[in-house]
């Protein structure tokens, strides 16, 4: 018997460990240094623009990222961020400082704030991501809405702006 209830408490353990790692929600450190769980952004729908300093096509993601601030400035109920997957090691061809994405949001006139996901596995494996860059949208209870937006092609980069426009506008 008191195997058995050793054994039925272990398991009432283990699975409360795993819901609440799995239920533990994304969080990410602004360059200023902030914590910010953006699936805790509840009454707001959350645009993350997931991309690289490094990456030709996040120029263009960042392009499209301005016209979709424009088209929802002074609501409060949609907020965006960049979400930088560059990494903090000096030893990778990946490396970005703070003042680099600092850099990369002047250049293209960036006014959102700056996330950093060191090595981009926390966005990545979290919500499924195949290509940068990429968009995520949260609902206003902070679940994805729809699937990843990826695969931008600057030729076409406004239909990137009316599939992310509608999808926000679906929410709000």
């Amino acid at each position: 018997m008191k195997i058995t209830g050793r054994i039925l408490l272990s398991t009432v353990f283990a699975a409360a460990f795993v819901l609440s790692v799995s239920a533990q929600n994304i969080v990410f450190t602004s360059l200023d240094g902030d914590r910010i769980d953006v699936e805790a952004q509840k009454n707001k729908v959350v645009v993350m623009a997931i991309g690289a300093t490094w990456l030709p096509l996040s120029n263009d993601q960042a392009d499209t990222i301005n016209k979709l601030t424009r088209k929802y400035a002074g609501r409060n109920d949609v907020v965006f961020y960049f979400i930088a997957t560059d990494s903090e090691s000096a030893r990778s061809k990946n490396y970005a400082t703070n003042e680099d994405l600092k850099k990369f949001s002047q250049r293209n006139k960036l006014n959102i704030t700056i996330l950093r996901d060191s090595d981009g596995q926390k966005s990545i494996k979290h919500y499924d991501i195949d290509q940068l860059p990429a968009f995520i949208i949260l609902d206003k209870q902070g679940r994805p809405a729809g699937g990843v937006i990826s695969g931008i092609d600057p030729l076409s980069e406004d239909d990137t702006v009316k599939l992310v426009a509608s999808r926000v506008d679906g929410l709000i």
